[in-house]
């Protein structure tokens, strides 16, 4: 009787680990198609928000981008307050302990500073009915949004084996995009003139033109 041969534990071992390797290919390529695409939309995202922020004060946009400065200053500069956005972190962590597929995502999609501030603007403006209050405030929107957009870039830019840098284009793209779309609502609540549904009406029209141009020129 002919003895039946068995793969070797070893062998069976290294097919896995040449078949995880292709997924891991095959999906890092495919969140890098993502990006790409994600790309325009993080560009009409920021001329949308700017366009709608055209309709304030110049010197309400003045403060916010002082915020935005500052921030990019001390971080460079001076000091990076990573204990500040880890602390942020661990926050949402502790909110979305419950709902485990926000757990990972919410601390890197959600500014949680800046929805903080929107959420306790409303309230110190009841206390303060002064202008003083959104003087105050604005340079804090610029301030937190700016901390939460580079820690995240950076710690999505450090993460081990990312395929092409695939995660990282993909992921922080999303996470801009959804983080000017955060700051635009909020702005909409706070002011009149600042509208949420022309931000989006802009970024789609925007981002169609985009995409239709490109077309044209591959294949038209």
């Amino acid at each position: 009787m002919e003895e039946k041969e068995f793969p070797k534990a070893g062998s069976t071992g290294a097919i896995k680990s040449k078949l995880s390797g292709l997924y891991n290919c095959s999906f890092g390529i495919i969140k890098l198609a993502l990006g790409v695409c994600l790309l325009p939309f993080v560009y009409s995202a920021t001329r949308a928000f700017l366009n709608e922020g055209l309709a304030l004060d110049k010197a309400l946009a003045t403060y916010f981008f002082s915020g935005v400065i500052s921030f990019l200053i001390i971080y460079l500069f001076v000091y990076e307050p990573a204990i500040i956005y880890v602390r942020g972190q661990k926050i949402l962590e502790a909110i979305f302990r419950f709902f485990t597929p926000l757990v990972k995502v919410a601390p890197y999609l959600l500014p949680i500073y800046t929805i903080l501030l929107l959420a306790l603007y409303p309230l110190y403006a009841i206390f303060n009915k002064s202008a003083d209050a959104i003087r105050i405030f604005m340079p804090l929107f610029g301030f937190s949004i700016a901390l939460h957009l580079v820690f995240s870039a950076k710690s999505l830019r450090s993460k081990q084996g990312d395929f092409l840098k695939s995660n990282y284009i993909f992921g922080f793209s999303f996470i801009y995009i959804i983080n000017i779309a955060i700051l635009a609502l909020g702005f909409s609540l706070f002011f009149p003139k600042y509208s949420f549904v022309n931000f989006c009406n802009q970024t789609f029209a925007l981002a169609q033109a985009i995409f239709t141009a490109v077309f044209k020129q591959l294949f038209l």
